[in-house]
């Protein structure tokens, strides 16, 4: 079988399933992607942070972590870390000195409440 035989048959229905499930969902006409859970509303700040970790918490380049799924106390305790230098990752405090606590806590159950992305799906 050559390679590019191989690849067509193996690799793009691959690519295929990591689009479905990794994709954000978009509703018709809406401009806003359908991500919350029923009732919830998507925090002010969110644009700040889907710039790299994505609106649903799945990144689009895979040096960048998936936010979505992971536990909100964490996310959150994490944003208080990167937000005071005892994580010294200057572009996170960049991002997240504007961010008060309470605004910290929502981006952190936002993310929380959002489906994880298989890790097999987005990095084979």
């Amino acid at each position: 079988m050559s390679l590019l035989r191989l690849f067509l048959s193996c690799a793009v229905p691959g690519l295929f399933l990591l689009l479905g499930a990794c994709s954000e969902r978009m509703p018709r006409g809406s401009g806003r992607a359908t991500l919350a859970p029923a009732g919830m509303q998507p925090p002010a700040q969110l644009g700040l942070c889907a710039a790299c970790h994505g609106a649903n918490g799945h990144a689009r380049q895979p040096d960048i972590p998936d936010l979505a799924g992971q536990k909100a106390g964490y996310l959150y305790k994490a944003m208080r870390d990167y937000a005071s230098g005892v994580r010294n990752v200057p572009l996170m405090r960049g991002a997240l000195g504007a961010i008060d606590p309470a605004q910290m806590r929502a981006l952190a159950d936002w993310y929380a409440a959002q489906p994880a992305c298989p890790p097999q799906a987005r990095r084979p």
